[in-house]
C-alpha cells in the first residue's frame, strides 16, 4: 500500500498529512498541525516566518516517516507569494506577504501605463493588487531583482528545500499574471513590456512531475517529491466532485468561485467582470473569481480575543443565526484587505451605506455571512453571463464548507442547491494527484468519483421564501 505525504500551507495554519487509497476509497491522517501568519518585520514589512515554516514542515515529515513508509511528498500553498534566491538557492530578500503595503498603487500605475488589455488578453488573470506581477514590479523598483536572482513560488520553494529543484508548477505560476493562459508558458512579450529581467523567471513544470528525492533529512532520504496542483485552490478543485453544471466555491481565507473549463476565456466580457483563468490539473482551466472569504471573520475573532473578549466560531455562528439584520457590507472592499481594526471597518462600511451601528457580535457576524452569500450570488451570475452556461448546483469545499449557516444563506441567495464537502479538499487533491502520478488512480475523473464515495456530502436546498432567480 502506498502512502502519500501532503504538505498543505494556508495563510493562518499549516499541516502535514498522509493519505492512502485502498479498495476504491481514499483516506488520510493529519500528522502535524502548526500555526502560520504574516508578521511585521523590523523594517516595517509584512513577511512570512520562512525559517519557522520550514522547521515545522520538516518536523511533520519526520513524524510521518516514523509512522508510514512514504511513497512520495506533495506540496501546496496559497498563491502569488514567492521567495528570491541566488544560484546557490540562498534567499536574497524578505519573504513578503501579499498583504504587505509595498504593492499599494502599483497595479493602478501598471494599468495606466500599459492598459488592461495588455495583461488580460495574454494571461486572463483577475486584476488584484497583490498579484505576483505587481510584487515583482515593486521588487524591481527596490533593486531586489538585480544580479544573481530567481523567484520561486512558495510551494516550489519548499520543494527546493527538500530536493534542490528550482522549477515552478503551472497552476501556481498562472496566478502571477505573467503566464500565457493558452501556451502555459511565461509570456515573454508581457515580461518585456514591464521591463522585468528574464533571468529571474524559473523553468516550469506540470502537476504529476517527479521533481527529485529528499536530501538532507535522514529519515526521508530517497523519498520522491512529486508536483501536485501547488496552488491550494488547484488541489481543492481537483478533489471537488463537480460536473459540467456545477459551480464550485473553495471556501477558506478567500472564497474562490468558478467553474471548470477546457479553454481560457479572455473575452472583453470576462475582463469586464474581472474573472480569472487560473490553470488546473490535467490541462484544465479554472474560470473563477477571487472574492472575500473567512478572512474577515478570522480577523474579528482575533481582535475580540486580543481585547479580552474571546468567542468561539461555533458560538459566533449560533449568535449570528439569531441576529438577522438588513445591513450589508461589500466584503470585497479594499478596506478589508489588510489586518487590524476589522470590527471598526465593518461598522464604518455599514454606517456609510445608511445602516445603524451594529450592537453585538452576532449582528456583526450575520452581516458578514449574509454579505458573503450575496457576493457569491453576484459572482455566479457574472460567470453565467460570461460563459452562457446555466448551473444547477454549487459544490462548497474547504474549511468553509462546514459552516451550515453560510451554506444555507448561499443556497437562499443563489437559488441553487449547495453540496458541502469535503472539508479537507485541498489535502485530498494533493494526495490524489500523487496517487495518479503513482498509477494508483487513473485520472482526475476517477479521483473525484472516489472522493464522492469516500466522504459524506451535505446538501442544502434554497428556502421556500428565497426569491433568487425569480
Amino acid at each position: 500500500m502506498s502512502s502519500f505525504a501532503a504538505i498543505d500551507l494556508g495563510a493562518t495554519s499549516g499541516r502535514v498529512a498522509v493519505g492512502t487509497v485502498v479498495d476504491g476509497a481514499i483516506s488520510y491522517e493529519i500528522i502535524h498541525r502548526f500555526p502560520n501568519g504574516a508578521r511585521e518585520s523590523e523594517s516595517g514589512s509584512f513577511v512570512w516566518d520562512w525559517d519557522e515554516l520550514i522547521t515545522q514542515i520538516k518536523t511533520g515529515l519526520v513524524k510521518a516517516a516514523a509512522k508510514y513508509s512514504l511513497t512520495s511528498i506533495g506540496v501546496d500553498t496559497w498563491a502569488v507569494d514567492y521567495i528570491l534566491v541566488n544560484s546557490q538557492n540562498h534567499i536574497t530578500s524578505p519573504t513578503y506577504s501579499y498583504r504587505d503595503l509595498r504593492t499599494d498603487g502599483v497595479m493602478e500605475l501598471a494599468i495606466r501605463d500599459y492598459g488592461k488589455e495588455a495583461f488580460y488578453q495574454r494571461t486572463g488573470i483577475q486584476f488584484l493588487p497583490f498579484n505576483t506581477v505587481y510584487q515583482l514590479m515593486a521588487a524591481r523598483d527596490a533593486g531586489e531583482l538585480e544580479g544573481d536572482r530567481t523567484f520561486v513560488m512558495l510551494p516550489d520553494a519548499i520543494n527546493m528545500v527538500l530536493t534542490g529543484s528550482r522549477s515552478v508548477e503551472i497552476t501556481n505560476a498562472s496566478s502571477t499574471q505573467l503566464l500565457n493562459a493558452r501556451t502555459r508558458s511565461w509570456d515573454t512579450e508581457l515580461i518585456n513590456l514591464l521591463h522585468l529581467p528574464h533571468e529571474v523567471f524559473p523553468s516550469l513544470h506540470e502537476a504529476k512531475t517527479t521533481l527529485g528525492t529528499v536530501k538532507g533529512i535522514p529519515e526521508l532520504t530517497g523519498v520522491k517529491v512529486v508536483a501536485v496542483g501547488s496552488h491550494d485552490t488547484a488541489s481543492a478543485v481537483a478533489a471537488a466532485p463537480i460536473s459540467s453544471d456545477s459551480i464550485y466555491i473553495s471556501s477558506g481565507t478567500w472564497s474562490l468561485i468558478g467553474c471548470e473549463s477546457a479553454e481560457p476565456n479572455t473575452s472583453a466580457a470576462a475582463m469586464a467582470v474581472n474573472l480569472t483563468n487560473e490553470l488546473g490539473v490535467e490541462g484544465t482551466v479554472r474560470l473563477l473569481k477571487n472574492v472575500a472569504g473567512m478572512w474577515i471573520i478570522s480577523e474579528c475573532l482575533r481582535e475580540w480575543a486580543e481585547n479580552g473578549d474571546p468567542i468561539s466560531i461555533k458560538e459566533l455562528v449560533a449568535q449570528a443565526r439569531n441576529s438577522e439584520i438588513e445591513a450589508r457590507i461589500n466584503p470585497n472592499h479594499e478596506s478589508f484587505l489588510h489586518p487590524g481594526k476589522m470590527v471598526e471597518r465593518i461598522q464604518y462600511q455599514v454606517m456609510i451605506n445608511g445602516g445603524k451601528e451594529l450592537r453585538s457580535k452576532g449582528q456583526i457576524a450575520y452581516v458578514i455571512y449574509a454579505s458573503l452569500a450575496e457576493s457569491y450570488a453576484k459572482t455566479i451570475a457574472e460567470i453565467e453571463s460570461v460563459t452562457g452556461r446555466g448551473f444547477t448546483n454549487i459544490h462548497v469545499v474547504g474549511g468553509g464548507s462546514s459552516n451550515d449557516f453560510l451554506n444555507q444563506l448561499t443556497a437562499d441567495a443563489t437559488g441553487l442547491e449547495v453540496i458541502a464537502g469535503p472539508v479537507e479538499a485541498t489535502l485530498l487533491g494533493n494526495i490524489g494527484v500523487q496517487a495518479i502520478a503513482a498509477g494508483e488512480i487513473t485520472n482526475l475523473q476517477e479521483l473525484r468519483e472516489i472522493i464522492s464515495h469516500s466522504f459524506e456530502l451535505k446538501k442544502f436546498q434554497p428556502s421556500i421564501n428565497s426569491t433568487a432567480r425569480g
